[in-house]
């Protein structure tokens, strides 16, 4: 159990609890709570309470964790339709962050039916019962994304929720987000917390049509994203980019990360992007920010110093 000490669970203002991850230096979650985010960041965006009429529904959680966006998406559709079968494939580096999640009792305190599913998908890394099929891919989740595209798995709805963009840029390049459109269903829906303009160009590079999702505990809003060639009449609904935010993709900061062969270090991929800001012709983000008068909200919207 040496590798489960590592986890502290620390409270947040909704009476959940998350971690800190030494790794990244960062909360799984924010501060606002944890709880909350799951819900409003990921489930609520992808329209799940709605598509939860399908008979099958197929989720890929990218970045599982303490598997707090499974369990509220599990909660949400079968609270709208009981007999939905789900298939779920989250992807997770750290096995011990979930199994962390179960041994410190975290989901007894947000009324949680199916904390034995979850600890069993914690422990075992797969579950199979009459109306739900889950599997836990360990390792890299550059390397575990083409698994799932090789089987052939087409979600409804993605989870994107790793690390930050400047702690973990691995998993926000264009050429991984690219790997995420390939799973994603023709009329499923791509959801995270991130509105950072590197990541939005990323999502627009991958042949994705993007949105903005409402704020939750902070002033600046998530994304959500969906194939530009669907008709779906449910994106018809999303909240358009508003124009700061589409001109905040015309500056240096909605460069993107770059990983080609989906194997560079940290250092590299973010020493790659620098380089490509500082050769740019675009408009500095600087001059963006103080055309807006912006103020400390713009940092929020940049995700970067750039």
């Amino acid at each position: 159990m040496s590798d489960l000490e590592n986890f502290t669970p620390k409270l947040t203002a909704d009476g959940s609890f998350t971690f800190v991850s030494q790794e990244f230096g960062e909360s799984f979650h924010s501060h606002y709570g944890a709880k909350q985010e799951s819900f409003f960041k990921f489930v609520e965006p992808t329209q799940l309470a709605t598509v939860a009429q399908k008979p099958v529904l197929r989720l890929l959680d990218i970045c599982y964790g303490l598997g707090y966006n499974t369990a509220a998406a599990l909660q949400t559709i079968w609270a709208v339709n009981p007999s939905c079968y789900i298939e779920v494939i989250g992807l997770e580096l750290n096995p011990a962050v979930p199994q962390a999640a179960i041994a410190h009792h975290l989901f007894d305190n947000w009324n949680c039916n199916y904390t034995e599913i979850l600890s069993q998908l914690a422990f075992e890394h797969q579950v199979q019962t009459d109306r739900l099929k889950a599997k836990l891919l360990i390792g890299d989740a550059r390397t575990t994304i083409a698994l799932v595209h090789q089987s052939g798995f087409w979600a409804d709805a993605i989870f994107l929720d790793p690390f930050s963009p400047t702690q973990c840029p691995q998993l926000w390049t264009v050429e991984f987000i690219k790997q995420l459109s390939l799973c994603l269903h023709q009329d499923g829906l791509l959801a995270t917390y991130s509105c950072s303009a590197a990541v939005r160009t990323a999502l627009l590079s991958a042949g994705l049509a993007i949105a903005s999702t409402p704020p939750v505990g902070r002033r600046s809003p998530g994304t959500v994203a969906h194939s530009a060639s669907s008709e779906s009449q449910n994106h018809s609904i999303l909240t358009s980019l508003s124009q700061v935010e589409k001109e905040h993709l015309l500056t240096r900061a909605a460069i993107p990360y770059r990983d080609p062969d989906l194997s560079d270090s940290t250092a590299v991929i973010v020493m790659r992007r620098q380089q490509e800001q500082q050769a740019s012709s675009l408009e500095p983000t600087s001059r963006w920010q103080k055309r807006w008068l912006l103020g400390t909200q713009g940092r929020d919207f940049m995700g970067s110093n750039f």
